[in-house]
């Protein structure tokens, strides 16, 4: 079992994903929005390249839409890419379906269709993606979503936080860089990792968008540590 990272979706066509776990990651917000999602009841999750096709779910099927921009919640659309939106008392979301389009971490995903599986990871559910990748038991490619084609910090944090998890179960991360980069960064920064992250870009633009209650919420560790969003082959569900 080895992992390897990808920094980009725009380096995708670098890696061979067949017979491989994707594991998709956009801490600040993607993946950590779609694990609260169905953390709080929402049966699946339809992540969408564009506004157009998130838009249509909603109003062909009766899903819920969330979509962002830039950050920026996309306007026309029930929210945007915030996972407290989920949990105010006053918008229920149990029993509803979401079609999300975001600026990164759709992209990632769709972007890895070929993989032999695929799932959502974040801080939020480390524990769900650690125990899915061990019991595959196949190489694991940790999708960074990154931010418009670049790298970016939290997401390859996440990269070798999952790789600590499975480094006493025999993965392998010698063969790669990337992954041997991620786990001493993780090393570097697990004793307060909101702190280390004050100093990203990532958290810099949401704190400008006054969403600095997101960041600190997606740097938490297991809060859903059995909520693990896996793609159906059409949509994401809670496994």
């Amino acid at each position: 079992m080895k992992l390897d990272i990808c920094f980009s979706p725009e380096l995708l066509p670098l890696y061979d994903l067949r017979g491989q776990v994707a594991v998709i990651v956009d801490v600040l917000r993607a993946t950590s929005t779609i694990a609260t999602a169905l953390a709080a009841g929402v049966t699946e999750v339809y992540p969408v390249g564009s506004l157009d096709e998130c838009a249509a779910l909603g109003r062909e099927h009766g899903c819920l839409t969330a979509a962002e921009r830039d950050g920026v919640a996309a306007a026309g659309f029930d929210m945007g890419n915030s996972p407290f939106e989920l949990l105010h008392e006053d918008f229920p979301v149990r029993g509803r379906a979401l079609a999300i389009s975001t600026t990164n971490g759709t992209k990632a995903l769709l972007g890895s269709l070929s993989a032999e599986a695929i799932v959502c990871g974040a801080f939020l559910n480390l524990q769900a993606v650690a125990e899915f990748c061990a019991a595959q038991q196949r190489d694991i490619l940790v999708v960074a979503a990154g931010w418009k084609g670049q790298f970016c910090l939290e997401d390859t944090l996440l990269g070798g936080a999952l790789a600590e998890r499975l480094l006493p179960l025999g993965l392998d991360i010698s063969h790669s860089d990337a992954a041997l980069a991620a786990h001493e960064l993780w090393q570097n920064a697990q004793a307060d990792l909101p702190g280390y992250l004050l100093q990203s870009a990532a958290v810099r633009r949401l704190r400008k968008l006054e969403a600095n209650d997101d960041f600190v919420f997606c740097t938490k560790i297991d809060i859903y540590p059995e909520v693990l969003p896996l793609w159906d082959g059409q949509k994401l569900v809670r496994r």
